[in-house]
């Protein structure tokens, strides 16, 4: 892997760890405090609203609700209310808004309308002051400090643990809170994995990346940093839908991504790996349980459902080497800017 760190992104990358434990130390008061008020409301249901990487950080905490909390997890469009004029009944809900800006009218406008019809509103953002947050009952901040790359990278994982962090302290759940807090050490080691491999067998042209629960939230991720950084088309899918349609356009040297964590989904993970792999896919996978595919360095974390965190991590790295060959600067992806204000 490359050690160049040229890039505000690389940079952005390696200030992830730091970040992460930056939040865990500034964030404690908050997310302690909005967990009590949410447990005291004891909501049945949960939902999101997002676009873009934030959405995909919503879709992981979607996850971490049903499997952690056995709530149901809904993502709205925010459409719903700033094109179609809707309101929509929150009542009994919690309402997680995720954006690292907090400035696009339309997810404001949709948590203004939850808040309205009875949802408790929280705002996962970097900017306190934004109108996300003035819109919201309660902010937690995600405290990664300026991001400068159009590329999110260390605001993606400061949201994704924010909201993991929210989800376990309103179960308590001290397995998970442990690990939550051990993840710097772990974000760490991630950012030295070598997925040069990958590098090598990324041809430019199209490629799939795949996950099941947690980690197919971030497969959607990955998919959007290709596009994004690399100007390589790039889809996602569901490890259980690969092989339905989708496989029907792999063809030898196909690139294909699996994200798999050390959970009840990483034997099919790398059971769809290995039969891409053995139909002429150059498949990867974060799992040594594969047998055809080829096996990524990968960190574990103390839990299952952080194991995802770290993989992004190691994906971020890789991601911005590939831009780097082929002359793209990820930092200022043509056009594209660092805040999307959509109506």
């Amino acid at each position: 892997m490359s050690s160049d760190t040229t890039t505000r992104m690389r940079r952005e990358i390696n200030e992830i760890p730091d970040a992460v434990e930056r939040l865990l130390t500034e964030g404690r008061t908050g997310v302690l405090a909005t967990a009590e008020e949410i447990r005291a409301r004891d909501p049945r249901f949960l939902l999101s609203v997002a676009r873009g990487s934030s959405d995909h950080a919503a879709t992981y905490l979607k996850y971490v609700s049903e499997l952690l909390l056995g709530l149901p997890m809904a993502s709205v469009g925010p459409s719903i209310k700033s094109i179609y004029g809707v309101d929509v009944a929150g009542e009994g809900s919690l309402c997680i808004s995720v954006s690292q800006s907090g400035q696009s009218p339309d997810i404001v406008r949709l948590t203004e309308a939850f808040a309205k019809t009875g949802a408790y509103t929280v705002a996962i953002t970097n900017d306190e002051t934004s109108p996300l947050s003035r819109a919201t009952t309660a902010t937690l901040p995600i405290h990664a400090g300026p991001e400068l790359s159009v590329a999110a990278t260390k605001t993606f994982v400061t949201s994704l643990v924010a909201g993991v962090w929210l989800l376990a302290q309103i179960k308590e759940d001290a397995a998970l809170l442990k690990a939550i807090h051990a993840l710097p050490g772990h974000l760490q080691k991630a950012t030295e994995c070598d997925w040069s491999s990958v590098v090598e067998a990324v041809d430019g042209r199209s490629l799939f990346t795949l996950g099941r629960g947690p980690s197919w939230a971030i497969s959607n991720e990955a998919a959007l940093k290709f596009k994004e950084t690399c100007q390589i088309h790039a889809e996602s899918y569901s490890s259980a839908e690969v092989l339905h349609g989708p496989v029907s356009i792999v063809e030898p040297g196909f690139p294909v991504i699996a994200f798999a964590a050390r959970d009840a989904a990483e034997d099919s993970v790398a059971e769809v790996a290995d039969a891409l792999a053995d139909k002429g896919a150059l498949a990867f996978a974060t799992s040594d349980r594969v047998k055809s595919a080829t096996c990524l360095p990968h960190v574990r974390t103390d839990h299952w459902i952080t194991d995802p965190v770290a993989s992004i991590v190691s994906f971020y790295g890789m991601v911005e080497t590939v831009a780097a060959r082929r002359g793209i600067n990820p930092d200022t992806p043509r056009h594209l800017k660092k805040v999307t204000e959509t109506v």
